[in-house]
């Protein structure tokens, strides 16, 4: 690894106008010198995940599964739905489970719901992250509230708290990395 730490931002909402893609948009805005934030939100693109279909794959579970794999660290930021992850972002983790690239992953979650929503998506996330052994960066998994006002007409956030707490956030990941690499 260079000191570059390159950090794939994944959006768990199918939404337009999501806050939790607006939040994302927003870190690479404030990424800090020495982070490539790269933002993937093509969830609504991925077919529903069949068992069978692990031996060729889907296009676009190529293009996710090869992001993943080439990013140095992964940062998800998922609304919760009915008091879970959405059917939609768990699809996606169904596609990655068996093949790998979450497996000692440094990956971290910013919760981006106004005080006591999210828990239940958050704990789900949690779990699963788990289950592949992914490695999870405690301090860098935040709340980070960010209101649907609090969006610019660029739908990106301009609000200078969020700004600083993205900010923050996607540096502790890299400390992470860079410390995990020495």
């Amino acid at each position: 690894m260079t000191d570059v730490v390159r950090v794939l931002l994944v959006s768990g909402s199918t939404r337009s106008g999501s806050t939790n893609t607006a939040a994302l948009r927003t870190a690479i805005e404030v990424a800090p010198d020495g982070v490539d934030a790269a933002l993937w939100e093509r969830l609504v693109d991925l077919p529903a995940f069949v068992p069978e279909d692990e031996r060729e794959p889907p296009a676009a579970v190529t293009d996710l599964r090869r992001r993943l794999a080439a990013a140095d660290a992964v940062v998800f930021c998922v609304p919760e739905y009915a008091g879970n992850l959405p059917g939609s972002f768990k699809n996606a983790l169904d596609w990655v489970v068996g093949s790998g690239e979450l497996y000692r992953k440094p990956v971290a979650w910013i919760n981006v719901g106004t005080p006591g929503r999210g828990e239940g998506a958050t704990a789900a996330l949690a779990g699963v992250l788990g289950y592949v052994d992914a490695d999870v960066i405690g301090p860098a998994c935040v709340r980070i509230e960010v209101r649907r006002d609090a969006l610019a007409p660029d739908g990106a956030v301009a609000d200078a708290a969020v700004r600083a707490g993205l900010a923050a956030q996607l540096a502790a990941v890299a400390a992470h990395v860079r410390a995990a690499t020495r």
